[in-house]
């Protein structure tokens, strides 16, 4: 294969101010407001005008219906704190909420935030507008087609995903959060169409799912790969494990479109995960995939001590751009919550006992490679009209065919700022904040042809052939 790794990548990304101003509730570890440090990193660092900038669009009903079933959105939609005593406890139960899935006010508008984005990244990959896409709000990989799970409402990987199969046979699916991707796993488990890799802790943990011998079903037998850690992993082994696998699923499968969902809570000190990754080992999988040269969709994930989310996404974005930053961290409006050091990177807990041996490793690397030796054939497809790109009403969607030298109107500068006043205090980390007082326990495009109409081809939440 063809790599480069040090090219010059266009890189788009999707950042949309009012991301951080959502919350979940107090003593709840997810902080949308972790996205909003990420996001003043970059700005801080100079990155932000390497790149094109974009606030995504909301994604629509129909939109998220072409994965989540008519009767969930519209739950999502109506649903409020103020009117979510008037609901059954049936009703609740049915779409999983509770305590890891709350209501919280504007729980839609958040989905649509983040959904959006990732939808939009997928359009400017389908459309040749950019070699890297990176949306930080996104990569909610444990959402279903009718619930929630796992602090994940809507499942924006997925809606991206169906939307790159309009344009590429073959689509590759990553994941290096520390929580098994079973949501995204789930919706392509009986579909050749979409390979699913995910890198998790595995054995008594969130969600339960992942182990080696989950590989897919029907047409999708040996699709789903799984690469189950135990507690403590490190960038050594990690890298021992990732790198191997990954090019065997490149050679084996020949994707072409990639999607990493770059879930930080595999990193050292987390607050819900148990890996030692640093941010620099975190980062090395962005990289290693970046070298394919493929269309690369870069999403969010996990991560809930916050200050560290901030350091692995701004840094991963960093090696998107192929842009070294220093490893002092510029001031910006999250200083205090780096103290004592103000590093970029972290550094791994001494204490946290690595029970992944090279044996476990070599034993687990043996089995994933064994299984993808099955693959000898390509996804069966059928030929078909491109359906129409998500957005389709929305002119400025596809305002990429303007002359760079003309004047932007004011609705395409709107589309490209950050906004002013969008900072705020995180409850958690920082100067005065409760930190670590709290724990919570889980429970190359194709020729121009659509292979499949997705949008109409889920089964009980699975997409089929």
């Amino acid at each position: 294969m063809n790599k480069s790794p040090h090219s010059k990548k266009h890189v788009c990304y999707y950042y949309d101010g009012e991301i951080g101003n959502f919350y979940y509730g107090e003593r709840h570890p997810m902080k949308p407001q972790r996205i909003r440090m990420a996001h003043n990193l970059i700005i801080n660092y100079g990155l932000f005008n390497k790149m094109e900038v974009y606030r995504p669009f909301k994604a629509s009903d129909e939109d998220m219906e072409k994965f989540h079933s008519t009767e969930y959105v519209d739950f999502l939609k109506s649903v409020t704190p103020y009117n979510e005593s008037t609901y059954t406890r049936s009703v609740l139960e049915k779409f999983n909420i509770g305590t890891d899935c709350p209501v919280f006010e504007g729980i839609y508008e958040f989905s649509q935030i983040s959904a959006g984005g990732s939808i939009a990244a997928a359009i400017k990959l389908n459309k040749q507008k950019s070699d890297i896409c990176i949306n930080w709000a996104g990569g909610l990989h444990h959402a279903k087609c009718g619930e929630a799970s796992g602090f994940c409402y809507v499942n924006d990987i997925v809606l991206a995903i169906l939307e790159l199969l309009k344009y590429h046979k073959r689509v590759l699916y990553i994941d290096i959060d520390v929580h098994h991707g079973d949501g995204v796993e789930q919706a392509f488990y009986l579909t050749d169409r979409v390979m699913t890799v995910s890198f998790h802790k595995y054995g008594n943990y969130f969600p339960g799912t992942g182990a080696v011998d989950e590989v897919g079903s029907e047409t999708g037998k040996y699709y789903s790969v799984n690469v189950p850690l135990l507690t403590g992993i490190n960038d050594v082994g990690y890298q021992k494990i990732f790198e191997p696998v990954m090019e065997a699923v490149m050679v084996s499968y020949q994707p072409s479109a990639i999607v990493l969902q770059c879930g930080a809570d595999s990193l050292a000190g987390d607050r819900l995960g148990s890996f030692n990754l640093t941010t620099e080992g975190h980062g090395k999988c962005v990289e290693f995939m970046k070298k394919f040269n493929l269309p690369l969709l870069l999403l969010g994930g996990g991560g809930y001590t916050i200050r560290n989310v901030s350091r692995c996404w701004a840094y991963e974005t960093a090696v998107a751009l192929n842009h070294d930053i220093a490893e002092h961290i510029p001031y910006n409006d999250y200083y205090e919550y780096f103290a004592p050091d103000h590093k970029l990177h972290i550094m791994p807990i001494k204490t946290l006992n690595n029970q992944n041996s090279d044996e476990y490793l070599d034993k687990i690397k043996v089995k994933v490679l064994e299984n993808l030796r099955v693959l000898t054939h390509g996804p069966s497809v059928q030929v078909r009209d491109i359906p129409e790109d998500a957005f389709k009403h929305d002119k400025s969607a596809v305002r990429d065919n303007r002359n760079p030298d003309e004047r932007l109107s004011q609705e395409e500068l709107d589309q490209r700022v950050q906004r002013d006043n969008e900072y705020s205090d995180s409850e958690d980390e920082g100067k005065g904040g409760r930190k670590n007082n709290i724990s919570f326990e889980w429970p190359n495009k194709s020729p121009r042809m659509e292979l499949i109409d997705t949008s109409k081809n889920f089964e009980n939440g699975r997409m089929k052939n």
